[in-house]
């Protein structure tokens, strides 16, 4: 449940209402009515109204800021791994947490710089 005066943007229209999606807003107030739907009354300056939204039509600014913050970074560390021919790095930026158990395996077997190159061009592909 997130606190009275978050602010939050709006990122899904769940159920059509015409949500300003991507606007952000300020929690003004719970829904406790059990049978309702909606969650939150949000307040859009921009729209200059009130809006019922459920839970998951809303995010906090500051997740939606950090995620993005993340994406970046993991994409600038992709950049110079390629740009360097950093196998290594590209391999921990692309599997992320599996790197320890696919460490091993891939000890076992080397791959060639052109197989390598081949794998980083299918996925730049896709």
């Amino acid at each position: 449940m997130l606190k009275l005066g978050s602010k939050v943007i709006i990122v899904t229209d769940l159920y059509e209402q015409k949500l300003p999606i991507g606007e952000y807003g300020y929690i003004i107030a719970y829904d406790r009515n059990a049978d309702n739907v909606f969650d939150y009354i949000v307040r859009v300056p921009s729209a200059n109204r009130n809006f019922l939204v459920p839970e998951e039509d809303v995010e906090l600014e500051e997740t939606l800021i950090r995620q993005e913050a993340e994406r970046v970074e993991r994409e600038a560390l992709i950049d110079y791994a390629l740009a360097t021919h950093n196998e290594v790095l590209f391999k921990r930026i692309m599997k992320g947490d599996q790197e320890e158990a696919d460490a091993e395996s891939a000890a076992k077997e080397p791959v060639s710089r052109e197989d390598f190159i081949r794998q980083v061009n299918l996925k730049a592909w896709i």
